[in-house]
C-alpha cells in the first residue's frame, strides 16, 4: 500500500479474547511477508498453497495506505468495483477449488458472511481455476456470496502490497473507506475471522 508499513495494531479486549480462543498457532505479526514468516514461505512453495492457521496482520487506521478500488465481474455477470462497495467492510478471500486450506476455510467464511452480512460485503476470488471448477465449488459448498475469476492477475496485483506471493488462501479485510485493514495469510477460522471484523467495525 504505497510506502506505508503494513504493521499491527494492538487488539481490543474482545479480539485478543477471540484470537487466544480461536487456534493455538495463530501468529501476529509486526510487519508484511518478513523473512521469518513460515507461512508467508510456504505460499511461494510448490505446494501451492499456504498450510496451516492463519497468520493474523492487522494496520492502525493511521498507517493504512489509500484506498483500493478494482473493477470486476463476478461469476453470475454482474459488474461491480470496490468503490461501489464501499462504505460496507469488503471481505476479501483468495482461493481456489482444489486448495486443500482453502476447502478447510470454505464453512467458516460461509457463517461470518452471515453473522455479517448487515455491515460486510464478503468477495470470494478464484486464482487459478476456470469458471467450471470454481463454480463447481460454490455449488458444492453453498457459497452465498459473489465471486470472481481472477484470470488476469488483477486483484492480486492490486495486493500485492498486501500478500506475500502466491498466498492461498488469504483473506483481507477493507475498512469503510476501503483500505486494508487486516489481513490473514493461510486458512482463518470463524471466531479469528469475526474478532478481526469486530475490531475494524468497532473503530
Amino acid at each position: 500500500m504505497n510506502d506505508q508499513p503494513f504493521g499491527r495494531r494492538p487488539l481490543s479486549r474482545r479480539g485478543l479474547l477471540t484470537l487466544a480462543a480461536s487456534a493455538a498457532g495463530t501468529i501476529v505479526l509486526a510487519g508484511c511477508a518478513s523473512e521469518n514468516d513460515e507461512l508467508a514461505q510456504q505460499a511461494g512453495s510448490e505446494q501451492g498453497y499456504v498450510s496451516g492457521s492463519g497468520v493474523i496482520t492487522q494496520v492502525a487506521p493511521g498507517d493504512r495506505g489509500e484506498p483500493l478500488d478494482l473493477d470486476f465481474e463476478t461469476l453470475d455477470g454482474q459488474q461491480q468495483s470496490l468503490a461501489g462497495l464501499r462504505p460496507k467492510l469488503v471481505v476479501i478471500n483468495l482461493w481456489y477449488a482444489a486448495c486443500p486450506p482453502c476447502r478447510k476455510e470454505a464453512p467458516d467464511l460461509i457463517e461470518v458472511s452471515e453473522t455479517f452480512a448487515d455491515d460486510t460485503v464478503f468477495l470470494g476470488v478464484n486464482v487459478r481455476d476456470q469458471a467450471g471448477a470454481a463454480e463447481a465449488f460454490i455449488r458444492n459448498f453453498d457459497v452465498p456470496y459473489p465471486n470472481m475469476l481472477d484470470t488476469d492477475g488483477a486483484m492480486v496485483a492490486l495486493l500485492s502490497d498486501i500478500l506475500p506471493p502466491q498466498a492461498t488462501p488469504s483473506t483481507v479485510i477493507l475498512d469503510t473507506e476501503g483500505r486494508a485493514a487486516a489481513r490473514a495469510v493461510g486458512a482463518v477460522d470463524a471466531s479469528t475471522l469475526s474478532g478481526m471484523i469486530e475490531d475494524v467495525l468497532g473503530e
